[in-house]
């Protein structure tokens, strides 16, 4: 019998309700300086601090990596070995972890066959549904994949019964796939230029061949074909008969003997495409990849009409609707589609496929089709994209860790993101973001603030509590946190204008703009309206015109900022002229490479399914060189210590006396103008956060020859303080005679534009047309668009 005295007495003090909090102490990740810190949980995070302040070292190479690591750890030795390995972080204590989810801002594969559809099983789902109810039924959910071939096979097979003897059985096999077999399921074909391949006016000796490398008189490439037997080496090409030019393009490997030796004879075109195109292109020397460019061109293939799909899987309809209507449709319109669809059978599929569909919409993707390459998402719809999963689930005491979740937002899409992030937090959640936009570090429960610089000048944290006190600190980001860009009173005046018309390209419906030269012009539009079909696919591309977008930068932990930029190549020949040696001795990864560790620095130990231990080199110290290079000196230092310098201090070493390197100290300079002073130039690009790594991609493309600077989001990663510098360098590109093309949502960006382009009204079908074109101040005044609503209560707050 419970009794009154009973009910309400205090409940007990349980020992599992003190665990209350993420405790890191000793944290010494990158350049984190003995960082420790206690993280309420069940409240929303956010980690601020300027670019390479250690703000993701923290959270993501710390808290969620040890995490993750632990999480490894509770499966089998043998589950484990086929797990990658993750070293333990350098840190003294982590207590009170939970599982944590990582949503960051990789870039989601660039395979071809990846869409939006199969990288969120939305694809998966649809496949299944098709193969219920579509009409005629051609089979089951694979046959309605563009990622899977039919196959037939029929023969013996062999098989061991035992003890008995062994018997072989006939068998058959088959399976029905929905690859369209021209294209594979790529939805374009690649065709070859043969006039770039040879001149048919010519003969084979007469040196026909205009292949990079091909020559007639010595390359056995080339006496391959001419001493084949197959087409007369002394007849020009156009006047083979067709035997022989099919021969000749198309033939198949075959074993000849040329000057005594045996070799393979096959088609020109099988040939180069083994040889050329065959190779990731980025890794093919500049003027080899400039041939490809040249030679060949990809065209929608005209078998599927881009769809991917067999005819028979675009032949099964559901209400006149087959799977690739359904894949080109934009999300919301085939999320409409779905919910109109009735049939009790299938019901708990179309239910999850509907909450699915609905979770792209409510996070502001709505815009896209399931068929859209995944390669082709920006950052922040690729880290949007990821998130869909979590919406609806119902996990809770989860650890979220979002790595700027706004970046590619408009600041109208802004609002509907923090509602997501908090939705997370109020069921039960510890959500942590690495965040700059003062938009969302205003609803953090607690701040915490890393710095008070970048690279060794950070590393330690300079404010915890809540937003007020950010505000009242005096770090940067708390003297930087209310900041408002003010309107620019006189804007620049153009000197001519680039004339785009009739643009189609994604969402675009025949756009007509002169965009302004001479001046900085910023292109805005909420994600999705067509901003970037405009400036990257409409822009005629050629000589005059650099464009940096928001691609990833390549690069192992081999690479750092002087191998990237460029900047090694004079320094290097510098050491070697003023040492009289070869210039590869100066080079970590070739002749001058420590043996022991094979120029990394580092010894990595692997322990199978445990976490491999990398030490310090014994012999080299770290300094990744052979002892003997490091006796050549240059303006009195060696190459490892030139490589620990800063870019500063290497400016300064390579501007004067008697290191005086012009060439590398044109270079340095561009890395200072956009605020990478501090890093030092043999830093491992794998450290780079990611705003360093976009300012780096653009102080490399600033010294291509250009009048004109296409640039996609630069203020992606940067902090608030740092957006100023951002601008003063556009400043500076602009009264350098440039002009300068912007592709940007931040407010400070636009009201310093001398001309906006404000593109929409809204997104995909919504959007593509010009909905505002003037300077900052009339689009303030008029406030005609979402954009102008916001930089008015931006500049007026």
């Amino acid at each position: 019998m419970v009794t009154k005295k009973d009910t309400q007495s205090p409940a007990p003090h349980v020992a599992a309700d003190s665990h209350d909090m993420i405790r890191v102490h000793g944290a010494r990740v990158n350049n984190l300086k003995d960082v420790s810190i206690e993280i309420p949980k069940r409240r929303l995070t956010v980690f601020t601090g300027v670019s390479g302040s250690g703000k993701s070292s923290l959270v993501f190479n710390t808290i969620a990596a040890e995490s993750q690591r632990l999480i490894n750890e509770t499966y089998s030795a043998f589950l484990q070995g086929f797990m990658p390995t993750l070293a333990r972080p350098e840190v003294d204590v982590l207590d009170g972890l939970t599982t944590v989810i990582t949503v960051d801002q990789q870039r989601m594969g660039g395979d071809p066959r990846s869409t939006v559809g199969t990288a969120t099983d939305a694809n998966a789902m649809l496949r299944i549904l098709f193969s219920r109810l579509g009409k005629p039924y051609i089979g089951p959910p694979s046959a309605y994949s563009f990622n899977t071939a039919s196959v037939r096979a029929s023969g013996g097979i062999t098989v061991d019964r035992g003890a008995a003897k062994t018997k072989t059985v006939k068998a058959t096999f088959n399976r029905t796939g929905g690859m369209c077999t021209r294209c594979e399921g790529r939805g374009a074909v690649s065709d070859i230029d043969l006039t770039q391949l040879y001149d048919d006016s010519k003969s084979l000796a007469e040196g026909a061949f205009t292949i990079p490398g091909w020559k007639s008189d010595s390359q056995w490439t080339v006496q391959v074909y001419a001493q084949s037997g197959f087409v007369d080496p002394d007849k020009p090409i156009r006047e083979y008969t067709k035997k022989e030019l099919w021969d000749f393009l198309y033939g198949e490997p075959v074993k000849v003997k040329v000057n005594g030796v045996n070799l393979t004879y096959e088609g020109l075109i099988p040939k180069i495409q083994k040889s050329f195109l065959s190779k990731d292109k980025a890794a093919l020397q500049p003027h080899i990849r400039a041939f490809v460019e040249r030679a060949v061109t990809f065209t929608t293939c005209p078998e599927c009409d881009g769809t991917r799909l067999s005819e028979g899987a675009r032949s099964s309809k559901i209400k006149r609707i087959s799977i690739a209507d359904a894949c080109a449709m934009e999300i919301r319109d085939l999320a409409k589609w779905i919910r109109g669809l009735d049939e009790p059978s299938v019901a708990p599929l179309l239910a999850a496929l509907q909450q699915t569909l609905d979770s792209f919409v409510e996070i502001g993707l709505g815009y896209l089709s399931l068929d859209r390459p995944s390669g082709t998402l920006s950052g922040g719809e690729a880290q949007r994209v990821k998130m869909i999963r979590h919406l609806g689930s119902s996990l809770t005491d989860v650890t979220y860790v979002f790595d700027e979740p706004t970046i590619g937002l408009h600041p109208h899409d802004i609002q509907r993101m923090n509602d997501l992030l908090l939705r997370l937090r109020d069921k039960g959640n510890t959500v942590l973001v690495v965040e700059h936009k003062p938009e969302t570090i205003v609803i953090a429960d607690h701040v915490v603030d890393l710095g008070p610089g970048a690279g060794t000048g950070g590393g330690t944290v300079c404010f915890e509590g809540t937003v007020d006190g950010l505000r009242a600190a005096g770090t940067i980001t708390g003297r930087h946190f209310d900041d408002r860009a003010a309107v620019k009173e006189t804007v620049r005046k153009s000197t001519g204008t680039l004339e785009i018309r009739g643009a189609t390209t994604h969402n675009l419906q025949g756009v007509d703009v002169d965009i302004p030269l001479g001046v900085l012009t910023v292109v805005t539009g909420v994600a999705g309206s067509g901003k970037s079909s405009l400036v990257h696919g409409s822009i005629p591309a050629g000589e005059g015109v650099v464009s940096v977008d928001q691609g990833a930068i390549r690069g192992s932990r081999r690479s750092n900022p002087a191998t990237y930029t460029g900047l090694l190549e004079p320094i290097r020949k510098a050491f070697a002229k003023a040492n009289g040696v070869k210039p590869a001795l100066f080079s970590a990864n070739s002749e001058g490479a420590c043996p022991s560790c094979n120029g990394a620095g580092v010894i990595y130990t692997d322990l199978g399914m445990m976490a491999g231990v990398a030490t310090t080199c014994e012999d080299c110290e770290g300094k990744r060189f052979d002892a003997s290079v490091l006796d050549y000196h240059f303006g009195g230092r060696d190459i490892s210590e030139v490589l620990a310098m800063s870019v500063t201090e290497a400016e300064e070493f390579f501007g004067a006396g008697e290191a005086r390197t012009p060439a590398a100290h044109a270079i340095l300079g561009r890395l200072a103008d956009v605020g990478l002073g501090y890093l030092s130039l043999g830093q491992p690009l794998t450290t780079l956060s990611g705003g360093e790594r976009q300012r780096l991609k653009l102080a490399t493309h600033m010294a291509e020859k250009g009048g004109v600077y296409v640039l996609d989001e630069p203020t992606a990663g940067l902090h608030l303080a740092d957006v100023e510098q951002l601008l003063g360098l556009l400043d500076r590109l602009v009264d350098s005679g440039k002009s300068v093309i912007v592709v940007e949502h931040h407010q400070a960006v636009m009201a310093h534009a001398d001309w906006i382009i404000d593109l929409g009204p809204g997104a995909g079908h919504d959007g593509g047309k010009i909905v505002f074109e003037g300077t900052p101040a009339d689009l303030v005044a008029a406030r005609s668009t979402l954009t102008g609503e916001h930089l008015a209560a931006y500049v007026g707050g």
